[in-house]
């Protein structure tokens, strides 16, 4: 291998990180995760960071703040929560995270992704499609009611079927609606229903409830059945707002139990019982085209992320909040050691002051002082005593101490010490000095 060849295989830490964050973006796409909520910080910005973690392992998470909006409850740490996100990467740290696209609480959010994945997936094989739909029949000859024998929606059918058209023969097909077993039991319902072959419509449903509580109306097995039945179907689960996976396969989707019994009965307004039945028809396949539609942009929404400004522009707001973060710690901790270092300082400058230092200074000159007085009275009394010792010695060698004793000392008239007799001549002056005064002589 090459040098040149080696070199391209050598990545800067930006450059990989980066290809990271689009190799998980690009490779893993949309996931759901369930996990308990931990760590949770809402910073000024109003995006949402916060850990996901189970009893073994952990994830960093970032949710922004036009996702955040949409959440209909407020999370807290503790929290078990279903997501939907995006894996990505924080380029500048380098940390695996994960970007969350939507939250529910878990239990209502597992049912409502099994109830969409579901739903795509009948939706995918044509099981909505409204070719596959039936006709009811104008002027039924019998009736079939598929649903709880001691519900309130038993009660609705029968008495709108009995207002409507008393002699509309019933045949009651009782079942679980609620429960683990419903959904095979309204299963074999409708498929001994269709054995008996005694009824041309059949009415399938109960009363409203909680998701939980309609499950069994979202269950494959039930949706099959409906799509598999050779008698047209009426699907009335629940009130006007409650829509299973049951209502999007049958033929006929009733808003109540009341609606459905009005449906399937004869009355003298037929135009008008058939405009509804072409409406519900209508909406019907406008639903699900609809669903259709939101799955092509589901995954045209998701292939614009990948591309879209938005991701990087999430990134550096994720980066802004961090970079944001330190400067406030380095500003705390900046104005912490300089307010040590001013404390210090002043500290110091107490110690130094010449105020403190002016006691101990004074005192330092008194003692100063007393010890110039001491030396100079010390260097007197020595220089004092080094007089009177040279005072005595002068004084032992003074000339003036030999005349004392008896001693003379004669000059010639030009001042010169006569030391020899040969010194003088005859007629000359000379002067004596004594003691205590002097005498002139003259040499004879």
């Amino acid at each position: 291998m090459s040098m040149n060849s080696a070199n391209n295989n050598i990545y800067t830490v930006s450059r990989l990180n980066a290809e990271v964050r689009l190799l998980l973006e690009n490779e893993m796409g949309i996931v759901w995760l369930v996990g308990e909520i931990s760590n949770l910080t809402v910073p000024v910005s109003g995006h949402w960071y916060f850990t996901l973690k189970d009893s073994r392992a952990q994830v960093k998470c970032a949710m922004f703040k036009g996702n955040n909006r949409r959440v209909t409850f407020k999370p807290a740490n503790g929290n078990q929560v279903l997501v939907r996100a995006r894996l990505s990467l924080y380029e500048p740290r380098g940390d695996y995270q994960i970007i969350v696209e939507s939250m529910q609480p878990e239990g209502d959010g597992l049912l409502q992704q099994q109830f969409d994945k579901l739903k795509m997936n009948l939706a995918a094989e044509g099981l909505f499609a409204a070719d596959l739909k039936r006709p009811l029949p104008e002027q039924p000859r019998r009736v079939g009611i598929i649903t709880s024998k001691t519900g309130a929606a038993l009660h609705d059918i029968l008495h709108v079927l009995k207002r409507r058209d008393p002699s509309l023969p019933v045949v009651i097909y009782p079942t679980q609606v609620q429960g683990k077993d419903a959904a095979i039991q309204i299963a074999q319902a409708i498929g001994r229903a269709n054995s008996r072959d005694e009824c041309d419509v059949l009415i399938v449903g109960r009363g409203g409830g909680s998701l939980e509580d309609l499950w069994c109306f979202n269950e494959e097995i039930v949706a099959r059945t409906i799509a598999a039945s050779t008698i047209p179907i009426v699907s009335a689960v629940g009130h006007e707002v409650d829509v299973t996976i049951a209502d999007f396969v049958a033929d006929v989707r009733a808003p109540t139990p009341s609606a459905a019994a009005e449906l399937v009965s004869r009355d003298t307004s037929l135009r008008t019982q058939q405009y509804s039945q072409r409406t519900d028809r209508l909406a019907h396949s406008v639903s699900t085209h609809l669903a259709r539609s939101r799955t092509v942009l589901t995954r045209l929404q998701h292939r614009l992320a990948m591309q879209h400004p938005q991701a990087r522009l999430q990134q550096q707001a994720q980066q802004f909040d961090e970079l944001e973060r330190r400067l406030y710690q380095s500003m705390r901790q900046t104005l912490q050691t300089e307010a040590q270092r001013l404390d210090r300082s002043a500290q110091r400058l107490e110690r130094y002051s010449p105020a403190s230092q002016i006691p101990q200074l004074s005192i330092q000159l008194r003692y100063t002082e007393q010890r110039l007085v001491d030396g100079m009275k010390q260097l007197m009394s020595q220089q004092r005593h080094a007089l009177a010792l040279q005072m005595e010695t002068l004084d032992a060698v003074s000339p003036l101490a030999t005349l004392a004793r008896g001693y003379s000392i004669t000059r010639n008239d030009k001042g010169n010490v006569l030391k020899n007799v040969a010194d003088t001549s005859k007629g000359d002056v000379i002067t004596t000095t004594l003691a205590d005064g002097e005498v002139q002589s003259t040499i004879l």
